[in-house]
């Protein structure tokens, strides 16, 4: 079967770094082999790197970003808890689902899309919840959250952060942030395919870890055994040998450049988004002042695309120029863009190129 090369600017998963490609086709190992074990534990700390956290049970999970998500939920809490959730967008939805689904009672903080998490109103939904969690970058609007001046305001709570699209892509720093948990997903900012959830757990967190969470596969206390570095390795599952191998390389190209190199390079690549839809007519849909720099959130006005639906210009630039960009999901679904800079497309060439093809659909 032919597949197409794509620019892959929507919102994931992106252009994976041709290093991360390269080593999927490493030899394989078993997930015991000595060598293996190495690799993991390198991969581990790369990982606290770029997440800026010394913990030590840090590693990916052996699935995609929304496995993180049940994770960072199922294994601390349950019925009984209380979980004061922000939802201004559709993954903080999610969230509101796997906590109830865990017995606890997620109490969600609604939020106008497009607006960050308000913090006050956080703090004023429960006087005492076992956790708060929101998302950091939310990927259906663009919009980013004070994740920092939440983790100063907590009190005893865990604080959850969702760092799907932030993680490699913009300022994170876990522990100067008091962020107890946090997960990500590697085919964002990262630059490696969908398949595996970066997570990490703060050493208050493991504390209060269940003894016996809903979910076997995703139990922390058993694969502990497994990724941390203490002991003999203790057998869980059958590790996705070649993802780590590749999310190895990926991190190791992100380290390469330099972290605040790449952070700045998405930037950049954000930047020339927003001014050149600007400049095409197009309106910012994020609020000014938390517009994420690897997701630009972009709101079509009335008569912007002449007779062509929204839909029809983003199939255009598939098929004609072999671009891909994202549309809208819940209330803003045929209303709003989204257009991802990251990763290994986070480059001005792409943003030229996008917009160049935009124009000569649209104009």
């Amino acid at each position: 079967m032919t597949l197409t090369d794509r620019i892959l600017m929507g919102p994931g998963p992106c252009n994976p770094y041709p290093e991360s490609v390269r080593a999927l086709g490493r030899p394989m190992l078993g997930h015991l082999d000595p060598e293996f074990i190495a690799l993991l534990d390198e991969t581990n700390a790369r990982l606290r790197t770029v997440f800026g956290t010394t913990n030590a049970l840090t590693f990916p999970v052996s699935a995609t970003g929304s496995a993180g998500m049940e994770a960072a939920i199922v294994n601390f809490v349950g019925p009984g808890d209380t979980v004061v959730v922000g939802v201004n967008g559709v993954f903080g939805g999610r969230m509101v689902d796997v906590v109830g689904r865990t017995g606890a009672d997620a109490i969600a903080v609604d939020h106008e899309w497009g607006q960050p998490v308000d913090v006050e109103r956080m703090l004023a939904a429960h006087p005492n919840p076992a956790m708060y969690a929101m998302v950091h970058a939310e990927t259906s609007t663009g919009v980013q959250s004070d994740i920092a001046t939440m983790g100063a305001a907590k009190g005893d709570a865990l604080l959850l952060a969702d760092c799907v699209t932030s993680l490699g892509g913009i300022d994170l720093r876990v522990d100067e942030w008091n962020i107890d948990i946090a997960y990500s997903g590697t085919q964002k900012c990262l630059g490696v395919a969908p398949g595996l959830a970066p997570l990490t757990v703060s050493d208050r967190a493991i504390e209060r870890m269940l003894p016996k969470p809903q979910s076997w596969y995703l139990d922390l206390n058993m694969i502990a055994a497994y990724v941390t570095e203490s002991g003999a390795r203790a057998y869980h599952h059958t590790a996705p040998i070649s993802m780590i191998m590749s999310l190895h390389a990926g991190l190791g190209a992100v380290l390469d450049e330099g972290l605040q190199a790449v952070r700045m390079r998405h930037q950049a690549a954000g930047d020339a988004v927003k001014t050149g839809m600007k400049q095409l007519g197009f309106e910012l849909f994020a609020a000014e002042g938390y517009r994420l720099a690897p997701l630009s959130s972009v709101f079509i006005p009335e008569g912007r695309l002449g007779y062509q639906s929204e839909a029809q210009v983003r199939s255009r630039l598939l098929a004609e120029y072999g671009i891909e960009i994202g549309g809208g999901l819940g209330p803003v679904a045929g209303k709003v863009w989204r257009i991802g800079t990251m990763g290994h497309s986070a480059r001005l060439r792409n943003v030229t190129t996008l917009l160049a093809a935009l124009a000569a659909i649209i104009d």
